[in-house]
């Protein structure tokens, strides 16, 4: 049944914002720019278990460890964090305001729907690997099922799921040890997945494109488990305020922080290894990394966001931050127009549908691409925060979720 205009408050405004969050997200987008763009380097042979290509100089097979090390696998679960971490929030202020539960749930459910769509969108036009779409159906199901749970609840069924991929992983080794035919699992899904990429019909990569999306909704946003425990484990945080409160939560920080990064950089040293040479692994056996990469990059995910957390209560404690943290911090408040402004930036330059230049560059030479994408993504970030201005698919999501009329009173559904 349609309510008020007074049924749920509007979004979130600039003076309720935690700085650690948005620091988080807005150094992140970096690291998705490195983790996205080898993804366009079409034309090439690709290798087992990862899309880095084969040769290059020193400095390329440098930029590969460090990626597959620190970045692969690595950041959408500390995004996963962050946005389960936001969903807390946006719950916690419509309580606050008073206003009823259904209709906040409906708010919600608003929300991850047009995340969903916006996805769809993303894939249709630029990029297959849109991450946009899980978030929104992981959103859909999780928000039903536990953001009403105790917090003892939603740190019990973490621990499962991380206990379901610590045993999958010890699984995928016993049978790396005995595999004597190559497996199919990532060494058809690299080329299905970098194949709209090197596709030069426009219509033709649409299709790739929209082949591969489901697979990453379905397999990252529920199915690889690593999403949906992130989530999990961002709901509980923000219970406990840790991000807004870092300062009284300071040990767990640094132990998450150690701990977390620790355990993701040694579980991508035997990857890195094994793509550089120095591990000589029979390729039947590679499939191993598919498990232990997406498994390590969950500690690594929570380790960064623990990271941010720390720096924001170092920053929050000046009366005012630099223009670096502060324009870092604008881009994270904008990080949906950021993340997709980059497949506008990366996608019709590097693909082949596009102006090919994929073909050309390699793994140094992309992610030196990928960091000034960032750059001005960062710099027109900090132009709109110097204006007070929203991101604009900030503005078009936000109207969306709370049904804005032109005068911008929210209208719940």
């Amino acid at each position: 049944m349609a309510t008020t205009g007074a049924s749920v408050r509007g979004p979130v405004r600039a003076g309720e914002r935690a700085l650690a969050p948005d620091l988080a997200r807005g150094f992140m987008l970096l690291l998705i720019a490195v983790a996205n763009t080898p993804w366009y380097l079409w034309g090439r042979e690709l290798r087992a278990t990862t899309i880095h290509p084969p040769g290059g100089s020193a400095l390329d097979r440098i930029t590969q460890v460090v990626a597959i090390v620190g970045v692969d696998f690595r950041v959408y679960p500390m995004f996963a964090f962050l946005f389960g971490y936001g969903m807390v929030q946006l719950l916690s202020r419509q309580r606050a305001a008073g206003h009823t539960e259904p209709a906040v749930r409906a708010l919600l459910r608003r929300r991850s729907l047009w995340l969903l769509l916006f996805g769809f969108a993303h894939a249709a036009l630029l990029w297959q690997g849109d991450i946009l779409g899980a978030y929104g159906l992981a959103g859909l199901l999780l928000s039903g099922l536990f953001l009403r749970r105790k917090e003892r609840t939603l740190l019990v069924w973490a621990a499962i799921g991380m206990g379901v991929l610590a045993l999958a992983t010890l699984l995928s080794v016993v049978a790396a040890c005995f595999a004597t035919n190559a497996s199919p699992g990532i060494l058809g899904y690299l080329p299905f997945g970098a194949a709209s990429s090197a596709e030069s019909g426009p219509f033709a990569a649409a299709l790739g494109r929209l082949a591969f999306w489901p697979m990453v909704v379905v397999g990252q946003g529920l199915l690889g488990l690593v999403l949906p425990v992130a989530i999990v484990l961002g709901f509980w945080a923000a219970r406990r305020r840790i991000l807004e409160q870092p300062g009284e939560h300071l040990p767990l920080l640094r132990r998450v922080a150690v701990t977390g990064i620790a355990v993701g950089w040694l579980g991508g040293l035997p990857h890195a290894a094994a793509v550089m040479g120095v591990l000589r692994i029979p390729e039947e056996s590679m499939f191993v990394f598919e498990v232990s990469q997406t498994a390590t990059g969950l500690p690594a995910g929570l380790g960064y966001a623990a990271v941010f957390g720390l720096a924001g209560h170092r920053l929050g404690r000046r009366r005012r931050p630099g223009p670096v943290a502060t324009a870092v911090a604008a881009t994270g408040r904008r990080s949906l127009s950021a993340y997709l402004a980059q497949s506008l930036l990366c996608a019709p330059v590097l693909a082949a549908w596009g102006l090919g230049a994929g073909a050309h560059l390699h793994s140094a030479s992309v992610a030196g691409y990928a960091i000034g994408v960032w750059l001005i993504t960062v710099a027109a970030a900090y132009a709109l925060e110097r204006r007070g201005s929203r991101g604009p698919a900030e503005a078009l999501l936000r109207r969306l979720t709370y049904r804005t009329h032109p005068g911008g009173k929210p209208v719940a559904g």
